[in-house]
């Protein structure tokens, strides 16, 4: 964001609560005493959003039971569980997501702890997602309680901006369904996702061009999508601590020393982040299968399959902008008994070489026994593809490999994907010709 402005500049802005227009020289709305004023010099024209639902199940609970709602609220397992999530009154006294529920309660022992009810808390989510729904066609849902919007071209619909409608929004939730929310305004997803956690809870903060490069220099690399602690680590060995460092640093350098990750350190340091919003139907996994015309069960048949079936998998993950972090293996028996297996990954992927690597890993404990009619593989939990394949400091050529599936990738979107194949799929037995095959 911006530095605040001086009272006496003509920014453009609105009161939050009200949404009458800022008026220049005040620091309270003047139609009804609000502090809750937002102002930007390009507020009035920027239109993709990042929404994310504050402390969504500590928030959820506390509408629920009005007595909770002055008192630290931890949503968890027991004391051998982990914290799911919590209010902000237990983030105070030091609580996390993801933290042994021991220590949370160490931290906060007067915090009250809810069981999680996933159940009502996807009917919430679905309750907002219908009303984001009402301000555009293009949402993509990345979990139960964030999503991206896109606003652009929606102003004659709504007879207003984007910002003024996406503030109308977080009102209408606040009244309607009893929780509360904070915005990201930016021009890509990256910089409204960063916007959207400034200024929680209640939050709008707003990222535009003019600013992008000084905003980012002093952030830490961590601010990047996909750049965790082990990969921060492996970046501080180097001597970059902040993007500005990164925003320095020429492509192909980055790219020789990080491989993928270094195009995406390179283009997210600078702001630029050309990924649309995809809307996915609120699609909870990707997959494709195949039945085939004889039963099979040898590794040499069914192998191929497995590959090509997560190389189109890799493919409309790609095409969606989307991730995903569990891997599912499915097989169906000559009597229709269908297996599943899955195997969750550290990280999301959006990678051919991944889910076919850990889809083998599953279907190699399968084999020996039976004889199979139907294969299939894909992935769940899903997210934002900017999330995906950190450089993996455990297999280094897993970077090597995801260089070379890049470079299929582009030959096959200018010469078709028949041209290329990988060893797996170059010689696939006839016997394993499929009889149709299926995505979901």
């Amino acid at each position: 964001m911006l530095p605040a402005s001086s009272p006496s500049e003509p920014v453009p802005g609105f009161c939050r609560d009200c949404l009458a227009p800022a008026r220049a020289g005040l620091r309270r709305c003047h139609a009804c005493g609000s502090p809750r004023l937002i102002r930007h010099p390009e507020i009035e024209t920027l239109t993709l959003a990042h929404v994310d639902c504050d402390a969504f199940y500590a928030t959820v609970e506390k509408r629920d039971n009005p007595e909770l709602a002055d008192k630290p609220v931890i949503v968890g397992g027991g004391k051998r569980g982990v914290v799911s999530t919590c209010c902000y009154i237990a983030r105070i006294h030091g609580v996390r997501s993801a933290m042994p529920m021991f220590k949370a309660l160490d931290l906060c022992p007067q915090a009250t702890v809810i069981k999680p009810n996933m159940e009502k808390y996807a009917r919430v989510g679905r309750e907002v997602r219908m009303l984001m729904e009402e301000l555009t066609p293009l949402v993509q849902p990345i979990s139960i309680d964030e999503a991206f919007l896109d606003l652009a071209g929606t102003e004659r619909l709504h007879k207003d901006t984007a910002a003024r409608t996406l503030a109308r929004f977080a009102v209408r939730v606040e009244a309607e369904i009893g929780i509360t929310l904070s915005v990201g305004l930016s021009y890509c997803k990256f910089l409204a996702k960063v916007a959207s956690d400034l200024d929680k809870p209640r939050g709008f903060s707003v990222i535009g061009k003019q600013e992008a490069l000084a905003f980012l220099a002093p952030r830490p690399v961590t601010t990047i999508w996909g750049v965790g602690k082990a990969f921060a680590a492996a970046l501080e060995r180097d001597g970059i601590r902040t993007i500005g460092q990164l925003q320095t640093m020429e492509q192909t350098a980055l790219m020789k020393s990080y491989g993928v990750m270094g195009k995406r350190l390179y283009q997210l340091s600078r702001g630029e982040d050309e990924r649309t919003v995809q809307p996915n139907e609120g699609a909870k996994s990707v997959s494709a299968e195949t039945t085939f015309n004889t039963d099979l069960s040898k590794a040499e048949d069914l192998v191929p399959v497995l590959r090509r079936l997560s190389e189109k998998v890799s493919a409309r993950l790609k095409a969606s902008g989307i991730a995903g972090q569990t891997v599912v293996l499915k097989l169906k028996t000559p009597d229709f008994k269908s297996r599943t297996r899955n195997f969750k990954l550290e990280d999301p992927t959006v990678l051919a070489d991944r889910i076919f690597r850990t889809g083998l890993h599953l279907l190699e404990r399968e084999l020996g026994h039976d004889r199979f009619r139907l294969i299939g593989i894909g992935v769940s939990d899903l997210t934002d593809a900017a999330r995906a394949d950190p450089p993996d400091l455990v297999d280094p050529a897993a970077a090597r490999r995801a260089v070379a599936e890049s470079a299929i990738d582009k030959v096959r979107q200018k010469y078709g994907r028949d041209l290329v194949e990988t060893g797996y799929t170059f010689r696939r037995d006839k016997e394993a010709a499929p009889q149709r095959d299926r995505d979901k």
